[in-house]
């Protein structure tokens, strides 16, 4: 990225361009958690334009979204570009352009296209990649066995949407101003719907994390339910035990007090019916809470 500006003055791109490149590329102002990378286009007096932004990529292993940065220097007859991260972006719009695949617009903007496109599909594979990890975390919320708590995931998964969104929203703020620079072009007038077909497609993507991101909200709010209806269940079977360990304990403390006046202290069978009336009076109470549903 630092070779970017010596490159651009090599290849015959205005000072002005690279003057825009110095002071609003990535480089010039490093992103942080708190300052992501912003999207935008920066054209200079003579024509020539620097397009900074986002790319996503995904890692299935650890369901991460990996943020990186993409710039390009558009000149009147040559296109720079250099990309940080590991979405390889470039690499794609290359082979877009070499492997014989149907790439709108001419020119330099026909590079420009292949990479706008090529951004935006790689945004679109981490998007079905973050709805198969949704889809993972729905099945395990509902799933009948006992399993992990999924709460770590949920919000591991909510993080990782908010990070694609952050990506992506800047996104859509420079595609119309693509779209506003091919209108003040009159020889490019006609290369517009690609630009608004991607327009679209942002949009789409976004509107798909959203909805992620809300039923992920709903599977938390689903997962908390089912927590408070489990420890409703426990309660009930403690509160069963307990009634049913309070019934022997009942009688076995009144005959532990030291009373020589007590009933059937001088029987013989006296010591074999408290037991089995303490027995019978557990099995009635088991019998009772079994059907009620409590045990």
């Amino acid at each position: 990225m630092a070779d970017l500006p010596e490159a651009a003055r090599r290849h015959g791109i205005g000072e002005h361009a690279i003057a825009l490149l110095l002071h609003k590329g990535p480089g010039a102002h490093p992103s942080s958690a708190d300052h992501p990378l912003r999207a935008r286009l920066d054209r200079s007096p003579d024509g020539e334009f620097v397009l900074t932004a986002p790319t996503l990529s995904f890692v299935e292993a650890t369901n991460d979204v990996n943020t990186g940065a993409l710039t390009c220097v558009v000149g009147k007859e040559v296109v720079l570009m250099c990309e940080l991260g590991d979405a390889d972006v470039i690499g794609h719009a290359v082979e877009k352009l070499t492997g014989g695949y149907p790439v709108p617009d001419e020119g330099v903007h026909q590079v420009l296209a292949a990479v706008v496109l090529s951004l935006v599909a790689e945004a679109s594979d981490v998007e079905i990649a973050l709805g198969d990890a949704v889809a993972d975390v729905e099945r395990l919320v509902f799933s009948s066995a006992r399993h992990h708590n999924p709460l770590e995931k949920i919000y591991d998964l909510k993080r990782e949407i908010a990070e694609a969104r952050r990506a992506l929203g800047p996104v859509t703020s420079v595609l119309p101003e693509l779209i506003a620079e091919a209108e003040e072009s009159r020889e490019r007038r006609h290369s517009q719907p690609w630009l608004g077909r991607a327009v679209a497609w942002v949009d789409r993507l976004d509107k798909h994390l959203d909805g992620y991101d809300d039923l992920l909200g709903d599977m938390l709010s689903v997962h908390l339910s089912q927590v408070s209806v489990r420890q409703n269940e426990d309660v009930r079977k403690i509160s069963s035990w307990a009634a049913i360990a309070a019934a022997p304990t009942l009688v076995a403390s009144i005959y532990g007090m030291n009373f020589h006046h007590m009933p059937e202290l001088s029987w013989t069978l006296g010591y074999p019916l408290a037991i089995a009336v303490m027995g019978g009076v557990c099995f009635t109470l088991y019998r009772l809470f079994r059907r009620s549903g409590w045990l």
